[in-house]
C-alpha cells in the first residue's frame, strides 16, 4: 500500500525551498514516471551536499535519508540543533562502523521501506572527491535485497558546479554570470527479485551494488573509478595528494 507519511519539517522546507531554489537555479527533472507507488530505495550519485535537497524537490513524496550518525550525536547547542533538523526533516542515522551497530542502522531503513516509503541514499558512501563515480558499499544490496523492494537509479548533475567539491561554499552563478543548471534524472527501477532468496550471499550483494551504480552512472554520465571514494578522501588527507595520485597510490597496494 502507498505510504504518504511525511514529516513536518520537511514538507515546511519543501514548500520554500523548491520555489526558491527554482527561481536561482534551472533544474530540470526527468523520469518521475519511474517512481514506484510503493517503498523503494532511491540510490543516487553524491556530487555535494545539495544532492539531498534537490532529490527531495524531484520527488513528490517524502525521501528518508540515511544520513551519517555523527549529525545526530554533536554536544551542545549545535548538536542540539542538528539532531532536532536532522530529525526533523527525517533523516535516519547510519552507523558506518560495521557489525552490529551497522545492521541496526539498516534495519531502521528497512522498517521504513516496509511502511512503504522512500528511501534515500548514496551507494558511494560519501561525496566524490574529484566528480567521478566510485565502487558502491554493499549497504544498498543489503537493504534491497532484505527489505525485497525496487532500486530507483538516480544520476544527479551539476549539484557540483552549486558546490563546488570539497567545499560546502554555495554559488548562486557560473563563473560567466549565467544562471548554473541541475539535471535530476530518475531512471527505471531495478528489479532484484531473481536474488532475495540469497540476500545473505556477499557475492550477490557485490553484483547487485555493482549493478546499482553502473545503473546511476548511466544517468550521470560520470567516469568510473573502482575503487571507494571513502580510501581515497582519506589517503588524500593523510599524505597530501590529489584525488589521481591517492588512486594510484591504493591501486599500487591493492596490487602488491
Amino acid at each position: 500500500m502507498k505510504n504518504t507519511q511525511s514529516t513536518r519539517l520537511y514538507m515546511v522546507l519543501k514548500k520554500v525551498c523548491t520555489p526558491l531554489l527554482g527561481r536561482i537555479y534551472h533544474h530540470s527533472v526527468q523520469g518521475q514516471e519511474n517512481l514506484p507507488a510503493g517503498g523503494a530505495i532511491l540510490a543516487s550519485n553524491h556530487l555535494a551536499f545539495c544532492d539531498s535537497l534537490f532529490i527531495p524537490m524531484s520527488v513528490p513524496r517524502q525521501v528518508f535519508f540515511l544520513a551519517k550518525s555523527d549529525y545526530f550525536t554533536g554536544t551542545g547547542l549545535k548538536g542540539r540543533l542538528m539532531r532536532w533538523f536532522f530529525s526533523g526533516v527525517g533523516q535516519i542515522p547510519m552507523d558506518r562502523s560495521g557489525g552490529a551497530k551497522s545492521q541496526a542502522s539498516l534495519n531502521q531503513g528497512i522498517n521504513k521501506l516496509h511502511e512503504g516509503c522512500y528511501l534515500g541514499i548514496y551507494p558511494e558512501g560519501t561525496r566524490s572527491p574529484d566528480g567521478r563515480a566510485y565502487r558502491a558499499k554493499i549497504g544498498v544490496a543489503k537493504l534491497a535485497l532484505s527489505a525485497r523492494v525496487p532500486v530507483v537509479p538516480i544520476g544527479q548533475i551539476g549539484t557540483d558546479r552549486v558546490q563546488p567539491l570539497g567545499t560546502n561554499a554555495v554559488r548562486f552563478k557560473n563563473a560567466d554570470g549565467s544562471a548554473i543548471t541541475v539535471e535530476t534524472r530518475i531512471g527505471k527501477p531495478l528489479d532484484f527479485s531473481e536474488y532475495w532468496d540469497r540476500a545473505s550471499d556477499h557475492k550477490v550483494q557485490r553484483l547487485v551494488a555493482d549493478r546499482i551504480v553502473e545503473a546511476i552512472r548511466e544517468l550521470s554520465e560520470q567516469e568510473y573509478v573502482p575503487v571507494y571514494a571513502a580510501d581515497v578522501k582519506d589517503r588524500m588527507k593523510k599524505h597530501h595528494v590529489t584525488a589521481e595520485e591517492a588512486i594510484a597510490e591504493i591501486t599500487r597496494s591493492s596490487h602488491g
